[in-house]
């Protein structure tokens, strides 16, 4: 019995692991995804304040 649990423990390690790093490379992209559209977005804030000064 002993051993059945630590086989079934070991396998459902395994494979929540995976998808734990899955996850994280879909976050880590998303961030990168965030931080070049608020750097944008801030950039055409800055574009649109300049060009009406004028």
């Amino acid at each position: 019995m002993k051993k059945f649990t630590f086989l079934s423990l070991a396998v459902f390690a395994l494979l929540t692991l995976t998808g734990c790093e899955a996850i994280g490379t879909i976050f880590e992209a998303g961030m990168w995804w965030g931080i070049i559209l608020v750097a944008g977005v801030i950039g055409l804030v800055l574009w649109l304040f300049t060009r009406s000064r004028k």
